[in-house]
């Protein structure tokens, strides 16, 4: 039985979604996601782009929570993985396919500190020095050097003290 003056609530439906930076179109994933809850697909299109316009090209997550009731939207995003970031900054096309004897860039140790404090809030780590030895495992694996060198070396520097400064949090 409902009681007088209660009326149920139309439900809050949120999409989590990974679209390409700058590059959201109505099509799959958005259109055929968002088309059931009513909400105006151009416009969250739009703000999905507006908000990822700085991570063009990489795959971003994305959250948008729809009030069914009044079709107002909310978009959240998320930082791209650490692998997005690191061939970003190194201005390859993807990681190597061969990564133990071919580099498809190099990173500066500025570079890897920038990432690692951007992936802070998303890892495990409880410092910015184990933030920082993430990312260089993670440039290992896409054949990434740091300054030059492999990434297994740079991080015997991080662990030998040599980057203190860069690494104040």
């Amino acid at each position: 039985m409902l009681g007088l003056g209660w009326f149920p609530m139309p439900p809050v439906k949120s999409v989590s979604l990974i679209v390409s930076g700058g590059q959201a179109s109505p099509g799959p994933p958005l259109g055929p996601s968002l088309g059931p809850l009513g909400v105006n697909i151009g416009a969250v299109v739009n703000e999905i782009n507006r908000l990822t316009k700085d991570f063009l090209g990489m795959k971003v997550p994305v959250t948008v929570t729809v009030d069914q009731g009044t079709k107002e939207f909310k978009v959240e995003v998320g930082i791209p993985t650490a692998a997005a970031l690191i061939v970003k900054e190194a201005g390859a096309q993807k990681g190597s396919g061969k990564p133990g004897t071919e580099s498809v860039g190099s990173l500066s140790m500025e570079q890897v500190v920038r990432i690692a404090r951007m992936k802070m809030g998303g890892t495990y780590a409880s410092s910015l020095r184990g933030a920082v030895n993430l990312v260089l495992g993670t440039c290992v694996s896409l054949g990434v050097t740091v300054e030059g060198q492999h990434p297994r070396e740079a991080r015997k520097r991080v662990d030998a003290g040599e980057y203190e400064e860069a690494l104040k949090e």
